[in-house]
């Protein structure tokens, strides 16, 4: 473990991130958005999902600083008379896992794919990425906003109500995998050919360990790259599919739907419902984006200083 520690602080990508200001500030914002959002049941200051906790006659509070404002509710209540800070901190800890989980199938599905794909090679090769292709020739959004509106009719939106997050990370993942596919079939193509490969299949290990013992670990830098982008597309498309009304529903928050939920009251004068929830999103895409931008560019062999 020691050795592993030393290893990674003599790291180029260590080196790489304390001379990057960037990449510390967004790796710390990061940082203090997660463990807000997953301390949630320990710090928040109210439950969101505690109905006894709940008020309705603290609805539509505005921020402690206004004049109608109360101590007890920081960032004000939304129309329901739930605590913002509070709700936002539960949300934003429902649209991670969710970015995570959708991130996580798209890998699974994706890599497989790609590695099959650029390793047999033949038919099967073109088949596999014609199904990409036309998975691609359709927009993310309308495939997930299709299998939700779909998953609804025919089950009912009580049903779909139970089944919001693993329903959402299932659509979300389906809808992204051939990002993944393209990328390490071009890897594998690159790598099926060079001396280890060949020394492999001369000792007659069979092609499955092959792809997954030899080839997929030189692949993986191009993954994880990939990966940052990805969650922070998984947390954009689930706060869409929310705002549209086909992702969360109301009584079990996530950042898009708390902007769904307050959408209506901007214009009355609630705007802290919509505003601070939109604030939070909009910095937790925007810090992994860039994180995602840095690494990309110090695991590019070809920016490489030495």
């Amino acid at each position: 473990m020691k050795q592993s520690l030393q290893n990674f602080k003599d790291s180029y990508l260590f080196y790489s991130f304390k001379r990057d200001k960037i990449a510390i500030v967004s790796f710390a914002i990061l940082l203090v958005l997660v463990v807000l959002s997953f301390s949630a049941p320990l710090i928040a200051p109210y439950n969101p999902y505690d109905a006894e906790s709940i008020d309705i006659m603290n609805s539509e509070m505005p921020p402690a600083w206004m004049e109608e404002g109360s101590s007890e509710f920081l960032l004000g209540t939304d129309q329901q008379g739930r605590d913002l800070v509070s709700t936002m901190m539960y949300g934003m800890r429902l649209s991670i896992l969710i970015g995570l989980g959708a991130v996580m199938l798209q890998a699974v599905i994706g890599i497989s794919v790609g590695l099959i794909a650029g390793y047999l090679g033949g038919r099967l090769d073109n088949f596999l990425m014609r199904l990409a292709d036309i998975q691609l020739s359709f927009a993310t959004m309308l495939v997930a906003i299709l299998v939700s509106a779909i998953f609804q009719t025919m089950f009912g939106a009580s049903r779909y109500n139970e089944l919001a997050v693993p329903l959402l990370v299932i659509i979300i993942g389906i809808a992204e995998w051939p990002q993944y596919a393209r990328t390490v079939r071009a890897s594998v193509l690159g790598e099926k050919g060079k001396e280890y490969v060949e020394a492999a299949k001369v000792v007659g290990l069979s092609k499955a360990r092959i792809m997954f013992r030899h080839i997929l670990p030189n692949t993986m830098s191009s993954v994880l790259v990939i990966s940052t982008v990805q969650v922070a597309n998984a947390v954009m498309s689930e706060a869409a599919l929310s705002f549209l009304g086909l992702g969360m529903p109301v009584n079990r928050p996530s950042l898009g739907s708390l902007i769904n939920a307050g959408f209506e009251y901007i214009f009355s004068g609630a705007w802290w419902i919509t505003l601070f929830p939109g604030i939070f999103l909009v910095l937790l895409v925007l810090v992994i984006n860039l994180l995602g931008d840095w690494l990309r560019d110090v695991l590019n062999p070809k920016l490489y200083k030495g």
